[in-house]
C-alpha cells in the first residue's frame, strides 16, 4: 500500500489538467445473479470539446495473482464529446466461466475486483475500481456450498459505494493549464456518488497501475456476519502503490 506520507514530500510539477471527470457511476443492476450483464450508466464532464471519441473498458480481474486471467467483458467508443455534462449506458456480459482461473467453489465464491478504464487517443487517464463479492443467496448453501458451482444460484454484488479512483496524465489535444488537482504521484481519493468530482491524484504510468489485493474467500472475520459483505457495507477499498 503507498505510503501518503511519502507521496506528500514529493515536489509538486506542472502537468496537463484533465479534460473529462468522471461526475458519477451507477450500476442499475446490482446485486444480480452471476451470470447477468453489467448495466451501468456513467456520467462525465468534459470541460471543453474533444476532437476523437473517448474508449470505455470494463474488466473482470480472474486473479490478483496474475493478469493472464483479467477478461475484457466489453468495451465502447462514445462520440462525439461535446463541453459540458455527457452520460452514457455501458453494458457488459458477465465473465466467461471457461475464461477463469478455476471453477472450484472455493475460487469463485468470495471477493473479487471489476475495473472500469476510460482511455483517449489509446492512453488510459482513468480508472475506477470496485470489490465484488460472489455468494449464494440460499442459506443451505451458504453453510454447506455444492462441490460442483451451481451458476443458476450464484449470485453477486458491487461495492458501488467503495469506488477507487485513479487518474493518469494524458495529452488531450492540446496543452492546457496546469491544474492544483494533477499532482504527479498524489494518492488516489474516492469520488462521491452524486457530489460532482473529487480532487483525484494522478500517475505517470499508463496501463501499470498494480492489481488490488489477492482474491479474498467469502468467509467472514470474527465479528462480522456474511450479510455485512453482501449487503455492500465491507468497507473495502483497492489499494494503489
Amino acid at each position: 500500500m503507498a505510503d501518503s506520507g511519502f507521496f506528500a514530500s514529493l515536489p509538486r510539477r506542472q502537468t496537463q489538467q484533465s479534460i473529462v471527470n468522471i461526475r458519477n457511476i451507477e450500476l442499475l443492476n446490482n446485486p444480480a445473479k452471476f451470470d447477468d450483464a453489467y448495466n451501468f450508466r456513467i456520467k462525465f464532464e468534459a470541460i471543453a470539446p474533444l476532437a476523437e471519441d473517448l474508449e470505455w473498458r470494463l474488466i473482470y480481474v480472474g486473479s490478483a495473482k496474475s493478469e493472464e486471467y483479467d477478461q475484457e467483458l466489453d468495451s465502447c467508443m462514445v462520440g462525439p464529446i461535446p463541453a459540458g455534462i455527457n452520460a452514457f449506458d455501458f453494458q457488459a456480459p458477465a465473465p466467461a466461466h471457461h475464461l477463469l482461473p478455476s471453477i472450484e467453489p472455493d475460487e469463485i465464491l468470495g471477493v473479487t475486483v471489476i475495473i472500469i478504464t476510460a482511455s483517449y487517443r489509446d492512453k488510459e487517464f482513468v480508472r475506477v475500481g470496485y470489490y465484488v463479492n460472489t455468494y449464494y443467496e440460499e442459506e443451505e448453501y451458504k453453510e454447506n456450498p455444492p462441490p460442483t458451482v451451481d451458476w443458476e444460484k450464484l449470485h453477486r454484488n458491487v461495492l458501488i459505494e467503495k469506488p477507487k479512483v485513479t487518474r493518469f496524465q494524458n495529452p488531450w489535444d492540446s496543452a492546457t493549464q496546469a491544474s492544483p488537482f494533477d499532482a504527479p504521484n498524489g494518492p488516489s481519493a474516492p469520488y462521491g456518488s452524486g457530489s460532482g468530482s473529487a480532487p483525484l491524484g494522478s500517475a505517470e504510468m499508463i496501463y501499470n497501475a498494480p492489481l488490488p489485493p489477492p482474491v479474498q474467500k467469502a468467509a467472514p472475520g470474527p465479528g462480522q456476519d456474511a450479510g455485512s459483505i453482501e449487503n455492500g457495507h465491507g468497507g473495502m477499498e483497492v489499494d494503489v502503490a
